[in-house]
């Protein structure tokens, strides 16, 4: 979201920092210029994670329910040993003979349908996305995109133009078409969207573009989190592959068993995509990200370029992408997001049965999104007054959507019963207090 649209952001010279934070604040932005943005209205100073926890300077604890980066948990020990192993023997990059990123390959591939046969390696999802485009454009002779109003895919110059969440700012071009999120509420969901996606194609072809891909966040994260009902991306998938164009499925936010029912967020639509972008959750904090997809789709493009990425796939981002991976399978990481989600979404109805601030509730397992709405409207202020107590309350949230209304609630796998007590438990106290 640009400054204008994020309900959280940090306004410079409000909040209630003290004068050590002030003071970073002003350093912060003599150092790292005006682009970047801090949460909340007063923003949080972190030393240290652990688990689903994060500490400030005084040693206060804070729950984490947004972040996927550590999808693990922070500083999950079995990781950082990984980590560390691999850093003090050999780190480097993908033009030597290694075993690390083939074991890490194969592993990961297992993961997914066998149609699905090759792995490319970055360093973030943007850089995954930026090379799913290249891919595609070389594969199908097109350029025509289409994405989600509110979708973020990532920030290089060819990505960004297809975010739309980064604000008006960022505008995409001529090739590219914004078609309206799956809602639910706004009828059969595979209809409506297959059949936005068929005009978008439509509009293309009037203008003489030919479509190249349709990309998804396939939970629909930045929208506001549309996961149900499951299969609804299918006809839009056939529709974009009839224009002889291919469908990416960007599983940077969903995918690492997030969802619960399943590895990856589009296995929960019985669709095998062309191409499967990975990013933040891979490597638990180390910056790993990737690209899967069919072989047929690099044939074209690997018979005439080269690809070369110094850093992706590295040995110690492949050991440590290894390790995530495990902890995954061998905690049950997927099926605790299904049973914690599960708890999570059956509190958080329970609340809205008591608080008219609570609307709509749309999750898969740990993915889940909260609509906050006054007469049963969305409600943008609210949403972030919401998002600021709660951190206030020592929780750890943040808001989507493109009316800024939604809370994205997104924990570590390890998210625990004992935490969504927690959380339901502080948010009552506040919805009672008449935020």
């Amino acid at each position: 979201m640009s400054r204008d649209t994020m309900p959280n952001a940090f306004v410079p010279g409000q909040g209630h920092l003290s004068p050590r934070e002030e003071a970073m604040v002003t350093r912060r932005q003599r150092l790292l210029g005006p682009a970047y943005r801090l949460f909340y209205e007063t923003p949080v100073h972190l030393v240290r994670g652990q688990g689903v926890w994060l500490y400030d300077p005084e040693g206060n604890a804070y729950l984490d329910t947004y972040n996927n980066v550590a999808s693990v948990g922070h500083c999950h020990p079995r990781v950082v040993a990984a980590m560390a192993d691999q850093a003090a023997r050999l780190a480097s990059h993908t033009r030597y003979l290694h075993d690390g990123v083939l074991d890490y390959a194969e592993r990961l591939l297992a993961h997914f349908p066998p149609e699905l046969g090759h792995v490319m390696f970055t360093c973030t999802g943007s850089e995954a996305n930026d090379l799913a485009l290249r891919l595609a454009r070389a594969a199908t002779g097109g350029t025509g995109i289409i994405v989600t109003e509110n979708a973020y895919h990532g920030v290089t110059a060819s990505v960004a133009e297809f975010s739309p969440s980064l604000g008006p700012a960022v505008a995409g071009g001529d090739h590219i078409r914004i078609i309206p999120a799956p809602d639910a509420r706004q009828g059969d969901p595979a209809a409506t969207f297959t059949a936005n996606v068929e005009a978008a194609i439509a509009d293309m072809t009037a203008h003489g573009i030919r479509p190249a891909v349709l990309i998804v966040d396939t939970i629909f994260s930045s929208d506001g989190v549309f996961a149900d009902p499951a299969g609804f991306l299918a006809p839009a998938a056939a529709a974009i592959r009839r224009a002889g164009g291919l469908f990416i499925a960007d599983e940077v936010q969903p995918g690492f068993g997030r969802t619960g029912a399943a590895m990856w967020g589009f296995q929960r639509h019985g669709v095998i995509p062309d191409m499967v972008s990975l990013g933040k959750p891979m490597g638990n904090g180390y910056p790993v990200a990737g690209l899967v997809l069919r072989p047929d789709v690099v044939a074209e493009f690997g018979a005439k370029a080269r690809y070369f990425n110094t850093f992706g796939g590295n040995a110690v981002a492949a050991a440590t992408a290894n390790a995530v991976l495990g902890v995954i399978e061998d905690e049950g990481l997927m099926q605790n997001a299904a049973r914690t989600g599960r708890l999570f979404h059956d509190g958080l109805e329970g609340l809205a049965a008591c608080h008219d601030a609570l609307g709509d509730i749309r999750s898969a397992g740990l993915f889940l999104g909260l609509d906050i709405v006054t007469g049963g409207q969305p409600d943008r202020d609210r949403a972030a007054r919401l998002v600021n107590r709660l951190r206030e309350e020592r929780i750890l949230i943040s808001a989507t959507g493109p009316k800024g209304h939604v809370l994205k609630i997104r924990p570590p796998l390890v998210f625990s019963a004992e935490n969504v007590d927690f959380f339901l438990d502080r948010l009552d106290r506040i919805l009672r207090a008449g935020v």
